[in-house]
């Protein structure tokens, strides 16, 4: 007999999408203003996407329903915000990250790298976080950990598995089988001398044998937290890098209108990369410390059999290196194309000199109208048009009479096979959230509660709401724990007369420091499902580099980032919605 208990956790997400909204009915009956009844959409959204009882996107179209139903916003104006320029640069970045996935380029700068950098075991988890930080950048941060994984536990089983160590330890090998799960004893003649003895226990195994196994254990533990952590550290380098950083963008476009692309690629990356180098050490050393121990000369040089072990290492990735063979016509297209994009998006309105956006294609005022949505759907389509090989007429084959033309870089199939579909609705549904707060009045009435923060040093309130989205998103997506916490934070930071890229700037950034749970990222999962890691390890580890993070994000936002986007003073752009700090400069936080 099934236990009522079972019963209802099996049905949990049916039973929940029925009683949340039902539970929530009274607050929008009670109270029949505009700000209550968008309240109720957003905390029932939030409730859905920290449970996850609907898929996130399906969750993000509730505003298409909800927000004309009760009044908040028209049907059209709130389909408009599904599709604005930041989803179009999420659509554009994401065809240059297919492309270089699809060719293998990406697995061709991996080993390159750590070809350069060497298989010592400090060296080698750098190496490593170096790597995958870099391709997190760019592509997706699940497929680079997906990629990254594999080969780093192909060169720890050479690093453990060796000719010359096999021989120092002689037979011990034979005890190691014999404590497989499968009990199968593949050496037979030790297993008959042990029917001979009065006394059938295997020799001990040597307390040296013992030790290193616990160190491998460890090194393995390391070397795969370290490729997750650096997959959701480099992401925040680079605007297309991970999805709350387009939320960010998307965000200020839409409660400030008049901002002058204030949030760009170029501003974004002068704030953010510096932080993600500084973060990136910081773990590195953490993760040495933690799983290397304190012994700096054997974590950097060992001795003669470690030597030939690290060799063996080298040669596993000497190997995937020839596998990809030499470099191919299609993957030095999309290494071009690659590079042109990265250095449009630098130079179309860097901010401190006139850009190309700026000159040739200026409005009145002198801004760009050439958004980086737009260079990188240039370059997305030129991806469709250029062929993947050059033709060779003397080898060329006939096919029913017909020459066969090679195919482009990207054909649709791989791209609609690859996209991920619901994060561009998941970003429409943030998009349509933010505005509605506007519309319905109730950013003012939160941002009119909050005056009293006004008292706190500045410094002290990005700490304070960087820990709790820090806190926040290791069990709610980070796109979710963005998308629910800017236009809080926008309001709050309007009505202390803050400027709102203080508050906001820096906890997008902390959105993506989920290092404590295998279930708080995709690249956490994945680590965590090759075995090795137990909950606590990743907990243990992730604790530290979450405080080491937010502490860093913090330093970020009161020094560098004040010259990058005029920190000192509030913008006249963001006065639109509050006047009342009009003229006004903030000088309780300066450096």
């Amino acid at each position: 007999m099934v236990k009522v208990e079972q019963q209802l956790w099996a049905y949990r997400k049916y039973l929940m999408s029925i009683l949340f909204p039902v539970v929530l009915l009274p607050l929008p009956i009670l109270v029949p203003s505009k700000e209550a009844k968008c309240a109720y959409a957003i905390i029932l959204m939030a409730l859905l996407w920290c449970t996850e009882t609907l898929p996130l996107a399906v969750t993000a179209f509730l505003p298409l329903i909800l927000f004309p139903m009760m009044g908040i916003m028209d049907a059209e104006d709130v389909c408009i915000e599904y599709l604005k320029d930041t989803n179009i640069l999420f659509i554009g970045g994401l065809l240059m990250a297919i492309a270089v996935e699809h060719w293998n380029l990406h697995k061709r700068i991996a080993l390159g790298v750590l070809l350069t950098i060497g298989v010592r075991p400090a060296l080698l988890i750098l190496g490593f976080m170096i790597v995958t930080a870099f391709l997190s950048m760019w592509i997706s941060n699940t497929a680079t950990t997906a990629m990254m994984v594999p080969i780093a536990h192909a060169v720890l089983e050479q690093l453990h598995k060796s000719p010359e160590e096999d021989m120092e330890m002689g037979n011990i090998n034979n005890s190691f089988e014999l404590q497989e799960p499968d009990n199968t004893i593949t050496n037979k003649e030790p297993s008959k001398q042990y029917e001979k003895d009065s006394n059938p226990i295997p020799p001990p195994v040597p307390l040296d044998y013992q030790q290193k196994e616990r160190e491998h254990l460890k090194f393995s533990q390391g070397m795969s937290l370290c490729v997750c952590y650096a997959a959701s550290i480099g992401g925040i380098a680079t605007l297309t890098g991970t999805t709350p950083n387009l939320v960010l963008q998307g965000q200020i476009n839409s409660l400030f209108p008049d901002n002058p692309s204030v949030v760009n690629f170029a501003s974004w990356f002068g704030f953010a990369f510096p932080t993600m180098i500084i973060l990136l050490l910081l773990s590195w050393l953490w993760l040495q410390l933690l799983f290397l121990g304190f012994n700096f000369r054997k974590n950097f040089s060992c001795g003669g059999i470690a030597k030939q072990q690290e060799k063996a290492a080298y040669r596993v990735i000497q190997d995937e290196q020839k596998k990809l063979g030499p470099m191919t016509f299609a993957e030095t297209a999309v290494t071009f194309l690659f590079i042109l994009l990265v250095v449009l998006w630098f130079t179309r309105e860097p901010g401190f000199f006139p850009g190309w956006g700026n000159m040739l294609f200026a409005n009145k005022d002198g801004e760009s109208i050439v958004s980086d949505g737009t260079v990188a759907f240039f370059i997305g389509i030129l991806l469709f048009i250029i062929p993947s090989s050059l033709p060779d007429w003397s080898q060329q084959q006939e096919t029913q009479g017909k020459f066969k033309a090679p195919p482009a870089l990207l054909n649709w199939d791989i791209v609609n096979k690859k996209m991920p579909w619901n994060i561009v609705f998941l970003l429409g549904g943030g998009f349509a959230l933010a505005k509605g707060s506007e519309k319905s009045g109730l950013s003012q009435w939160l941002g009119a509660k909050l005056t009293p923060l006004q008292s706190i040093p500045s410094p002290a309130i990005a700490f304070i709401l960087c820990l709790l989205v820090a806190t926040f998103t290791e069990c709610t997506s980070n796109v979710a724990t963005t998308t629910l916490f800017l236009p809080i934070l926008s309001s709050m930071a309007q009505a202390i007369c803050l400027n709102p890229l203080y508050v906001m700037l820096p906890c997008t950034m902390s959105a993506s420091l989920a290092f404590m749970l295998p279930v708080a990222t995709p690249p956490n999962a994945i680590v965590f499902s090759f075995g090795q890691l137990k909950v606590f390890d990743m907990a243990k580890a992730g604790f530290l580099l979450n405080i080491i993070g937010v502490l860093t994000i913090t330093l970020a936002i009161n020094t560098w980032a004040y010259s990058i986007f005029h920190l000192d003073q509030f913008p006249s752009w963001a006065e639109s919605n509050n006047t009342s700090c009009n003229g006004q400069f903030n000088t309780s936080f300066s450096p």
